[in-house]
């Protein structure tokens, strides 16, 4: 066992797009597990857009970070020591918190899991966090029906890429929405979308082609442009998944929050009878993670499910990869892999 715990600290709140002089890394004496808690030693940590929420003061459903706090996330790896009942060493587990090599967390947070089910760093995309989070949002709020035309943002990226072949699953049409003729081809080749449109060329033209008689889903990762560009083409009684706005977490107060494109005209909800909601994972997926977990592993050997990850090697490289995720600089589910 290591001597130290390596972690990465908030050292400042940014200013717009974080920037590395934001992050402090340091080594700690190694954590001790209190009565009940477990001692969890990380392989692979989870970079997630919803981090950048963490690192501000502004009012959301979450507190924030605080200055010189280890910074908030997850991981997967193995328990080195146990205070509580239920845990032994050696136990491969997901729910140990914060980017940093050692947590001690409480067993409600964490659960077991088998490493010969899939890879370890699975646990943190497909079949973790962001694979719940796609799961959860299209059961509750989605609610595809076949024969649905459905549209995903960021399409390519950790949760995107589950949403749409679970929507595959379900019988829709699915368009996905990317950055780059790379990632399309992902989309469609690999993933089995039935297109994908490239944000960066002409959005209304795509999507006219695309999806000539309108669109019954739209799943939110992105916001701004490509939100303005997908809300007119709704279809009675549409329904809008809002699970993020990457576009505008680096947005500073008072900036246009669609990017130069015009907002769209709400008054549509009521003539379409839209239903837009808004959700977080941990309001309630956490209790459904087994039975989510299930259904995912049976997907994955059925050949239904694929999945991408972009791996950096090494914690302290961290800070550069998560500012790389808020630009689109990843391709797939952004992980660190734990020197």
């Amino acid at each position: 066992m290591a001597e130290t715990n390596l972690q990465v600290l908030l050292r400042r709140r940014p200013k717009g797009a974080p920037v590395p002089e934001d992050f402090e890394i340091v080594e700690t004496k190694l954590p001790e597990p209190a009565e009940g808690e477990v001692l969890v030693r990380a392989r692979y940590l989870s970079l997630d857009p919803y981090m950048r929420g963490r690192m501000s003061e502004a009012k959301s459903y979450a507190k924030p970070v605080e200055l010189g706090a280890v910074m908030e996330g997850q991981t997967a790896g193995e328990v080195v020591a146990s205070r509580a009942p239920g845990f032994t060493p050696g136990d491969t587990v997901l729910g140990g918190f914060g980017w940093q090599r050692f947590s001690c967390v409480s067993p409600a947070r964490l659960f077991k899991i088998d490493p010969k089910e899939a890879p370890l760093s699975a646990s943190l995309g497909v079949l973790g966090m962001p694979g719940l989070t796609a799961w959860v949002g299209l059961e509750d709020i989605g609610r595809p029906k076949a024969g649905e035309t459905m549209v995903v943002s960021a399409a390519s990226g950790a949760v995107g890429q589950v949403v749409g072949q679970l929507g595959k699953i379900r019988g829709c049409k699915v368009i996905g929405i990317a950055g780059g003729p790379e990632k399309c081809r992902f989309v469609t080749e690999e993933l089995g979308f039935d297109a994908c449109i490239d944000h960066r060329g002409d959005l209304n033209a795509q999507l006219d082609a695309a999806c000539p008689e309108g669109i019954d889903i739209y799943w939110e990762n992105v916001g701004g442009a490509v939100q303005a560009a997908v809300f007119p083409r709704f279809r009675d009684f549409g329904r809008m998944v809002m699970c993020g706005v990457i576009s505008q977490y680096n947005t500073v107060e008072g900036a246009d929050s669609f990017g130069g494109a015009p907002g769209p005209n709400l008054g549509a909800v009521v003539r379409k009878r839209l239903h837009i909601q808004g959700f977080i994972v941990s309001d309630n997926g956490w209790p459904r993670y087994p039975q989510f977990r299930r259904e995912m592993l049976g997907h994955m050997a059925a050949g239904k499910m694929k999945w991408r990850e972009d791996v950096v090697q090494g914690l302290r490289n961290a800070p550069t990869a998560f500012i790389g995720l808020l630009q689109g600089a990843n391709f797939g589910k952004l992980v660190v892999q734990i020197d």
